[in-house]
């Protein structure tokens, strides 16, 4: 596995596997939780640590069951969650309390690696009010880095002003029909990692046929150009896959290198 350094010193693996329909029937994001871990044990077996997950899904006590099913030491893993938007209200404080030790208990853990912001507030102030609880989490030791998910420039930009622990990752989708560079380019500059969440998803035939183009020159996958570009260019991934051998290869894209024209390409998708 490689990693990335986030901006507190910390590494993360650069590729982690997302979990919002796993552990629910039919593999729906709005499925009946089953607690079945067999899809997120197939994934751990074949080597991911970083585990992604958020109070939204509905299965964080899931991932917790896997993570002790592996036999795993709880520190080999690198366990992501998230805090959902909140209402800026006079108790939003005791609000993000209840959903940090909502996730700890459901997960069983005694420390979460990463958590984020799921989805921005209304309001910068709403966003760092929030921060300011989490920074105290920190502190404790019970939530190791902090970060933001689909955060805008403007609303990471005023986090990075008046936040006193910095943000370490903004994760956003980004994928070939939407690369976001905008922002993958604009979290670069300031020291946070972009994560890209979906970054198989959504995309068109034109980008397809260009994929399977530059896949074959390297006997890889479409996918596996994909995550390789992503990384290439500082960009964290979590794809998602149910089928083992997907994971399996989804994993294996550290043996092979893109031409500059390749990426070039790969660019210039829209």
């Amino acid at each position: 596995m490689k990693y990335f350094k986030m901006n507190n010193g910390m590494e993360i693996p650069v590729i982690g596997i997302g979990t919002n329909t796993f552990g629910k029937e039919g593999n729906a994001f709005d499925g009946t939780i089953t607690n079945d871990t067999t899809e997120l044990i197939s994934a751990i077996d074949n080597g991911y640590r970083l585990i992604d997950t958020a109070i939204w899904y509905r299965n964080e006590a899931v991932i917790g069951k896997a993570l002790k099913k592996s036999g795993i030491d709880r520190k080999e893993f690198f366990i992501t969650s998230k805090i959902p938007a909140l209402d800026e209200e006079p108790e939003m404080e005791d609000l993000v309390h209840k959903n940090v030790q909502f996730s700890l208990n459901e997960l069983g853990v005694d420390y979460m690696d990463l958590y984020l912001i799921h989805q921005p507030l209304a309001t910068n102030e709403g966003n760092l009010r929030v921060w300011r609880v989490l920074e105290e989490y920190v502190d404790s030791k019970q939530i190791l880095s902090i970060g933001v998910s689909n955060f805008t420039n403007d609303q990471l930009a005023y986090l990075l002003e008046h936040a006193r622990i910095k943000p370490v990752v903004n994760q956003i989708e980004s994928h070939p029909d939407n690369w976001q560079d905008d922002i993958v380019e604009f979290c670069l500059a300031n020291d946070v990692i972009p994560e890209a969440w979906g970054p198989l998803k959504r995309i068109g035939d034109e980008s397809m046929a260009k994929l399977k183009e530059i896949a074959s020159k390297h006997n890889k996958s479409w996918a596996q150009v994909i995550l390789n570009y992503q990384i290439s260019r500082g960009v964290l991934v979590i794809p998602k896959s149910h089928n083992a051998i997907r994971q399996q290869e989804n994993l294996a894209i550290f043996d092979f290198e893109l031409s500059e024209e390749d990426k070039e390409t790969l660019a210039l998708m829209k």
